[in-house]
């Protein structure tokens, strides 16, 4: 075998060890994808819209649906931090913690809004239930978030403490609340708006 092939084979067995040695690293607090990037593998379709993967998100579309569209993960989570990115074009967006589902079209427990400045993104809101718990102002939404550009959200929920932080700053918090402990992850094309919404990059990290 050639020098160069060697040096080649060489150069790509580092290139291996270092790629795995970041997974390692990336995976070491127990965070976990909760998607591929390619498929709705994990999650499913509830209600009006049509969700699709494009470029590694999840993608809502709807045109002034009759029923919310709900995409919703299989699984149902206890204490956790779950991260991800979004991207509001049009319409109102928000993301499910701990919810219930009823058919048609029902979620019901803590929506963590997502959408544009002024809409509440970053707050929390119960469906069906004590509606608006805690929110951001308009003005610090202006603030923390980049209007056409993807922002990053992480919520943390451990027994009845709940925060919510987008890019980096805290936006609401609950203590001691008293809702649901349990529930499925579901995010939302809300009924009778042109919707166009993204979500990618999302992940957790399950909590005793």
């Amino acid at each position: 075998m050639k020098k160069s092939a060697l040096s080649v084979l060489a150069g790509t067995a580092v290139c291996l060890a270092l790629t795995q040695s970041f997974a390692a690293e990336s995976s070491a607090d127990g965070t976990v994808p909760l998607m591929d990037g390619q498929t709705l593998d994990g999650w499913h379709k509830v209600g009006g819209g049509d969700w699709a993967v494009e470029d590694g998100a999840f993608v809502g579309r709807a045109e002034k649906a009759r029923l919310y569209g709900l995409l919703v993960s299989d699984k149902t989570f206890k204490n956790f931090t779950v991260r991800f990115s979004f991207k509001c074009v049009t319409g109102d967006s928000g993301f499910y913690i701990r919810t219930i589902i009823e058919e048609p079209d029902k979620a019901k427990g803590l929506q963590v809004q997502v959408g544009r400045a002024g809409s509440g993104t970053g707050g929390i809101y119960e469906s069906y239930g004590r509606k608006w718990l805690d929110k951001p102002t308009a003005e610090q939404q202006k603030k923390i978030l980049s209007a056409d550009d993807w922002n990053r959200m992480t919520i943390s929920a451990r027994g009845g403490d709940v925060v919510v932080h987008v890019n980096g700053v805290k936006t609401a918090e609950l203590k001691d609340d008293s809702g649901r402990p349990e529930g499925h992850f579901a995010l939302q094309m809300h009924s009778g708006n042109v919707m166009h919404v993204m979500f990618k990059d999302i992940e957790i990290q399950e909590l005793p």
